[in-house]
């Protein structure tokens, strides 16, 4: 395992920014990880830190297979995680919304540079992001629809599914847009959680992201075959949105069956304490996204559900 300096920002008011990588193994640039983006991404560094583990563990046992190199970037924003704020605290912007970057832009988009300038030339990228809405998820795949996107690819993870979704002009500033855009395989890996550790879909990510770098040959490591993944359009995900506001009090979980009017969640007065909403499913299917935090705005989306065929 090598440690090195991927890009180090001065600050004249606390300690510079260093974005560190761990490199295993030698020879062609094959797989690439990166982690938390987002000042809030603890799952996603910590499930890096795992893989970095792991990886160590591996090489030391001569597992990387030769002429293969694997780089691992745990952290980008971990000014903004000191802190407990998302996004880059002078100015509150997205760094994953600033790629490929510009050396000469604004902090964000030269972070975004030098961070690019060492991941783009990698054969696959495999980041651990997070959704813009507060929540939980089936652990899955998620890819854009460039073109160039591999779905076969993304099943070898052996999560249980892949999402392909079509890009809005604001993702085509995200890394995964632009790793694909630059001849990248790029992946985006969902776990449960995000502001907390959640160890069993974490070790689900860790297990996922060991079984595709052996199956891409880049590892000889004994893995479980995991799922058979079901692609699916994001289009097909029914969103289910509240009919008021309050206090939001969660009555399903992802992963669970559902028919049409199964009660999704129920929304109760801030002040009364009665249930003035109850959130009824309107198709039969899989829950795949529940919102978590505990008030909801009127017309927001707190549930995502995977329509059955029939249905």
């Amino acid at each position: 395992m090598r440690k090195t300096e991927i890009y180090k920002l001065g600050s004249p008011y606390r300690e510079d920014l260093t974005i560190s990588g761990y490199t295993f193994g030698h020879g062609r640039k094959s797989a690439c990880i990166v982690g938390s983006i987002r000042g809030n991404e603890i799952q996603q560094l910590y499930v890096c830190s795992q893989i970095v583990r792991k990886l160590e563990e591996l090489e030391a046992s001569h597992a990387i297979a030769s002429g293969k190199e694997i780089l691992v970037v745990p952290s980008v924003n971990h000014h903004a995680m000191n802190i407990g704020k998302r996004f880059w605290p002078v100015d509150n912007t997205d760094i994953n919304r600033m790629f490929p970057g510009y050396d000469q832009g604004e902090t964000t988009q030269r972070i975004a540079d030098g961070v690019f300038r060492t991941v783009k030339d990698y054969d696959y990228g495999i980041q651990f992001a997070s959704f813009y809405m507060p929540g939980d998820f089936i652990p899955h795949v998620r890819m854009m629809d460039t073109g160039r996107q591999n779905t076969s690819l993304a099943g070898l993870f052996g999560l249980p599914y892949v999402v392909v979704r079509k890009p809005k002009p604001i993702d085509t500033t995200t890394l995964n847009y632009n790793w694909q855009i630059w001849d990248t395989s790029a992946f985006s890996l969902y776990t449960m959680e995000t502001d907390f550790i959640d160890e069993v879909s974490a070790q689900q990510a860790v297990s996922a992201v060991l079984r595709f770098l052996t199956r891409m040959g880049i590892l000889k490591y004994n893995s479980h075959n995991g799922y058979i993944s079901t692609v699916i359009g994001e289009e097909e995900l029914a969103s289910v949105r509240t009919a008021s506001g309050g206090i939001y009090r969660r009555l399903c979980h992802p992963g669970d069956e559902v028919r049409m009017g199964t009660p999704l969640a129920e929304i109760v007065h801030p002040y009364e304490g009665n249930v003035i909403s109850t959130v009824l499913s309107p198709t039969e299917g899989i829950v795949f996204f529940t919102h978590k935090k505990p008030l909801v705005t009127e017309n927001e989306v707190i549930c995502k559900i995977i329509r059955r065929l029939h249905a």
